[in-house]
This record gives structure tokens, C-alpha cells and sequence, in this order.
């Protein structure tokens, strides 16, 4: 097992580095220095893309591996969408150290540089790095100052270039343009046991799902419902699903939304405030709604917000589209993956000193707690 200790650091624009924890086989011998991709003129060592890369895989296992109860070699030869988990993230992570050094290349149109306090902070970030971690675990994460800084560098630029690029977009969003309606429902469901569940199988908990004579009576129940909303005064879904015990949830909608239905949310786009949709079947259950507001303001002024930040990253990457349509970008695929992640797993060590002293901490309080039980028996046998 090869292992580093934790050094967490924040840059003001580079964000957060963590080392962590190794385990595996050593690593295929490689010279760091040899180039894995070029982007232009700029050429792309190992060592920048190892430690990258080491370190995405480090961040991506601490968090799933833990949360998914898998080990970093099943998480990594998963599938997803059709791809090896590995291969998935790797080919975001090569187009990363792409557009880092593709910007490195315009920065000078946008007037960005490190200041001299970032320079200093990525140098002792990185001697500090190298200084608190033994040779094994420097050699499979190419974990050495060079690399450490070069990453660093290109990181904050890539930050700085980003709000520089994204700076003088129309963002000026009408309400027409970003009007949210809001919608109160209720839902039937065909599932037993389970109000909300989309499952035509009995499930692990124990609900199943209804038989056709069942369903039949639920839709008419849904809508009877439907009807007497609709009847009523005041369209209040709320009495009424207190009324029928069933849950009313809110969502705030346009024509685009997908949850909780898109047939429900169709109904629903064509009601007028206070309307009340007919019951809307699915594969799953019944939904009764009713439009509460045709501009919800708070969802709309958040709707705008994204409009905007859409506007933004457009402009962003179009520009990175039209440099890399201007270079060559070449890539050596072996080398690349020869960095494997499902062979050398990594746990984050992030919070190791932390909990080492809490332990301790613990232990000792434990400690002192059971002398002081002990001494309360002596003093009470006496």
C-alpha cells in the first residue's frame, strides 16, 4: 500500500487540491516529462495530466465509493450510458487539460496573469505537497512541485479566463421570456404501499402493484376528485387532499418542464390561474392539479438568473470551439491509458487527522468517564 498525507489548500481562483491515500501496484514506470498531448504549440506532459487526473479520481472515489458501498476498482469498471465509468470520466478530464492550456494560449487578450500572491501561494502549496508525502505515493501521482505548479497555473487561468469570456453578454430577460407558473397536485398511485412509486413490479419493501380491477376503481376515485375540485368554490386542493389523506406537492413549471409528468405539465400549461386539470393518467398513477400562478415571481427571477448563465457558457464555449478549430490538438492514447484508476485505487485521507484526534479525544473521554465509574463503585462498596 502506498499512501500520502492529507494537505488540503484553497487558491483564491485554483480551487482546492487534497492529497490522499494510495493503494495498488506500482504504477508502469513512465518519464514524466514525456509529452502525453499537444495543443497547438503547447505540449502537455504526463506528469500535469498524472497529477490531474489523480487527483479528479481521488475526489470521484472519497465521495461514490463510500456512498455507493463499492470498492474504487468495481466503481470504475461500472457502465454508464453505454461506456466503462473510467473511460467516461477520462475523456472529460483530457478535454479539460485541453481548454487549460488552449486558454493559457489567449490570455493576454483578456489581460490575465497570476498575481505575485498566487504565484507564491501555488509554489508553497506545492513544495509543501512534495515535502509531506513519501516517494511511492509521489511517483503514482507524478506528485512532485513541477507538475504540482504547472497544474496550478493552468487551473487559476483557466478560472479567470472563464469570467473574463463570459463578461458582455444581453442579459436583459423579459418575464414573458422566463415566466414560471406554479401548480399544486395530488397523485394517485397504481402502487400499493407506496404513494409515490413509479414501479409496475413488486418492490423490496413490500408494496406491489395493483391489478386492473384495482387501477380501475383508483381512476375513477382520481376522478371524482378531479370533478369536485373543479366544482368547488375555491379550488382549495389542499382540504381537499386533507379530506382524501393524500399528499400535495408544488412545482413551479413552463412548457419545457419535465417533473413530475410531462403529460400533467401539458395539461396544466393550458389552464388558466385557478383551473383544475382533468385526472391525467400515466404508466404509474393518476394526477389531479391545479394552476396556482401563472408567474410564480421568486421561480421566474430564478429562471432569468438561468437564462443568463446559459447566455454565459454559449458564449464561452463558442470562443473555445473557434480557437480549437485553429490549432491541432493531438493526444498519445497509450499513454494515456496507461494512467489506469479501476488498478490503483485512491481513498481521500481528508479528514484522517481529524478524525484521529476525535478518536482520541473520544477514547480519552471514555477513558476518564470509566475511572470516575470506577471510583464512584469504590466510594460506594465503602
Amino acid at each position: 500500500m502506498k499512501q500520502w498525507k492529507k494537505r488540503g489548500f484553497v487558491l483564491s481562483l485554483a480551487g482546492i487540491i487534497a492529497a490522499a491515500s494510495l493503494s495498488g501496484c506500482s504504477t508502469p514506470s513512465v518519464d514524466n516529462d514525456e509529452v502525453l498531448a499537444t495543443v497547438g504549440d503547447a505540449e502537455i506532459s504526463y506528469g500535469v495530466a498524472n497529477f490531474y487526473a489523480r487527483m479528479v479520481q481521488s475526489r470521484y472515489e472519497d465521495y461514490y465509493t463510500s456512498l455507493m458501498g463499492s470498492t474504487p476498482s468495481e466503481f470504475w469498471e461500472q457502465e454508464f450510458l453505454g461506456q466503462i465509468y473510467e473511460e467516461s470520466v477520462k475523456g472529460e478530464l483530457i478535454e479539460n487539460l485541453e481548454n487549460m492550456y488552449l486558454l493559457r494560449q489567449h490570455a493576454e487578450e483578456y489581460d490575465v496573469a497570476l498575481t505575485e500572491e498566487e504565484q507564491k501561494a501555488i509554489q508553497k502549496a506545492a513544495a509543501d505537497f512534495e515535502e509531506e508525502n513519501d516517494l511511492a505515493a509521489k511517483e503514482l501521482a507524478s506528485g512532485y512541485a513541477k507538475y504540482i505548479e504547472e497544474y496550478l497555473t493552468i487551473a487559476t487561468i483557466q478560472d479567470k479566463m472563464e469570467t473574463a469570456m463570459k463578461e458582455g453578454v444581453d442579459e436583459d430577460v423579459s418575464d414573458d421570456e422566463a415566466a414560471q407558473k406554479s401548480m399544486k397536485y395530488v397523485f394517485f398511485s397504481y402502487t400499493k404501499g407506496e404513494d409515490d412509486s413509479s414501479s409496475e413490479e413488486e418492490s423490496e419493501g413490500g408494496s406491489k402493484e395493483m391489478s386492473d380491477d384495482e387501477k380501475e376503481e383508483l381512476k375513477e376515485k382520481a376522478e371524482k376528485f378531479a370533478e369536485d375540485l373543479k366544482d368547488s368554490k375555491d379550488k382549495d386542493i389542499d382540504a381537499a387532499a386533507e379530506k382524501a389523506d393524500l399528499d400535495v406537492e408544488t412545482v413551479t413549471f413552463d412548457s419545457e418542464t419535465k417533473l413530475p409528468d410531462t403529460d400533467l405539465i401539458e395539461a396544466a400549461d393550458k389552464l388558466k390561474e385557478n383551473e383544475v386539470t382533468d385526472a391525467i393518467e400515466t404508466d404509474s398513477g393518476l394526477y389531479v392539479g391545479v394552476v396556482t400562478s401563472l408567474l410564480d415571481r421568486e421561480a421566474t427571477d430564478a429562471k432569468k438568473e438561468s437564462i443568463i448563465e446559459d447566455r454565459k457558457d454559449e458564449q464561452y464555449n463558442s470562443l473555445i470551439e473557434e480557437w480549437k478549430g485553429e490549432i491541432e490538438i493531438t493526444v498519445d492514447q497509450e499513454l494515456w491509458q496507461s494512467i489506469d484508476f479501476a488498478g490503483h485505487g485512491i481513498s481521500d485521507k481528508g479528514n484522517q487527522k481529524e478524525e484521529e484526534d476525535l478518536a482520541e479525544g473520544s477514547s480519552q473521554s471514555d477513558a476518564s468517564q470509566k475511572t470516575e465509574d470506577t471510583k464512584t463503585e469504590e466510594t460506594s462498596e465503602e
